[in-house]
């Protein structure tokens, strides 16, 4: 396999040039006839490249860089030696059967090179091999191409080659296994980024879901109402200005119809996002995890509106993995409500229990409070005590959407204050509308 893209043939030859400077770091750990032999940083680096390259073939890759070594230290030898090429390049020789043969050996154990960090204890046992025979090849070409055959390697100089090879592959591939986990963590990082922006996308299509559900609802009981007036105001009509009205008021119950109609549409076509079909977020969430996203959403929009904050949150450790979009959708709902309406600075403290068969969610805020007659109204759709910097009033309809939600699935909705300083929500949920199932 060639390289197929701009890339793959920038990485390759961006190897070739990094293998041959790095085989320049070198000892020579034998004398005599096997003195040209050399111990460098040449395969360690050329391992890394093995590892990370997808679309190469393995064969290819060891000809063309035991090939460019071997012109890359015949050209360094005629600038600083003063010796010919051609002899340069026949006293090298042997170094194109080392890449060669290292190249070739991972073609044996055909490991899967885009899942290199499953297999690493094969990799590091190949690795060992691949460089011992790879050895083995070049001080056995060294000894053919010199013409002495009675030179070939001994059994003390292949120790010292496996010894060298066990410390050169544990250490390179140390480092190349850190650099895998460093990378995946910075990829989960992302994939965790990317999931809460999803997560909050979604709960807000949740939230409009709930609320279009409702409006469907109303529209259709509206549209039934309309209808029995028009029948009754039909039957009675006498005059031609009566029976105007009539009519007036089933295009009214008709027009109520198409809103109805384009409700369930968009009604829909939500459902489709909310219903988590492609698999793309966990329906169901462990309550920890709901719980941080919720703190640490807030704690971002209690600092865009430059109010000290301290956020804590207490858990229950027996609650189970509870349905993300409705509980993220209260609790955020609830959090937003209290990050508001603290003036400068106070504490918010989110509680998660289990109340038998009860899910029990509690905000308690400081830095704010409601007056005991207003307790039985900020339900009230409309109702707000919030105003922003224009003095524009909030639309009220955030605690009207828990209470409503929480009722719906058979739940209660408490708010205490003490008038002073402190606030606290309450939501009780049946258990088993919630929890994992």
């Amino acid at each position: 396999m060639y390289p197929s893209s701009k890339r793959d043939v920038g990485m390759f030859l961006f190897m070739l040039g990094c293998v041959s400077l790095a085989g320049e770091l070198k000892i020579h750990p034998f004398a005599g006839i096997f003195s040209k032999f050399q111990i460098s940083l040449g395969s360690p680096v050329f391992l890394l490249f093995i590892l990370s390259m997808r679309n190469v073939s393995l064969l290819l890759t060891g000809i063309c860089m035991g090939a460019f070594v071997v012109v890359f230290r015949a050209v360094l030898d005629v600038y600083l030696g003063g010796i010919y090429f051609g002899q340069a390049v026949w006293f090298h020789a042997s170094t194109f059967f080392y890449y060669f043969v290292y190249a070739g050996f991972f073609l044996i154990p055909k490991f899967d090179r885009a899942c290199v960090y499953d297999k690493a204890l094969q990799i590091a046992r190949w690795s060992i091999f691949a460089e011992v025979a790879a050895s083995i090849a070049e001080l056995s070409a060294t000894c053919i191409l010199s013409g002495v055959l009675w030179s070939f390697p001994t059994l003390i100089m292949i120790f010292k080659i496996t010894i060298i090879a066990i410390l050169r592959c544990f250490f390179i591939l140390s480092f190349f296994f850190l650099a895998q986990i460093y990378t995946m963590e910075i990829r989960m990082k992302q994939e965790r980024r990317e999931k809460e922006k999803i997560l909050m996308v979604v709960t807000n299509v949740y939230n409009e879901v709930i609320q279009l559900s409702r409006s469907q609802k109303n529209a259709e009981n509206a549209t039934r109402e309309c209808y029995k007036i028009y029948e009754e105001l039909k039957i009675k009509a006498k005059t031609d200005q009566e029976k105007f009205l009539a009519q007036k008021v089933l295009n009214m119950a008709g027009t109520l119809h198409n809103i109805k109609k384009d409700n369930q549409r968009v009604y829909s076509g939500l459902m489709q996002i909310t219903d988590n079909k492609d698999k793309k977020l966990d329906e169901y969430l462990p309550a920890s995890r709901i719980m941080e996203l919720a703190m640490n959403l807030h704690k971002k929009y209690a600092r865009t509106l430059e109010k000290e904050i301290v956020f804590c949150m207490h858990l229950d450790k027996e609650i189970p993995k509870l349905h993300a979009y409705t509980l993220f959708s209260m609790i955020n709902n609830m959090m937003t409500n209290a990050v508001e309406a603290i003036d400068k600075r106070g504490n918010i403290s989110l509680f998660l229990k289990k109340d038998e068969d009860r899910l029990r969610i509690s905000i308690v805020n400081t830095g704010s409070f409601i007056p005991a007659n207003r307790l039985n109204l900020v339900f009230q759709p409309g109702y707000t005590t919030k105003y922003d910097s224009d003095g524009n009033a909030s639309t009220g309809v955030g605690l009207s959407y828990v209470k409503n939600h929480v009722e719906y699935l058979g739940g209660i909705v408490k708010m205490n204050s003490d008038g002073i300083d402190n606030v606290e929500c309450i939501l009780y949920i049946p258990l088993e509308k919630v929890e994992e199932g």
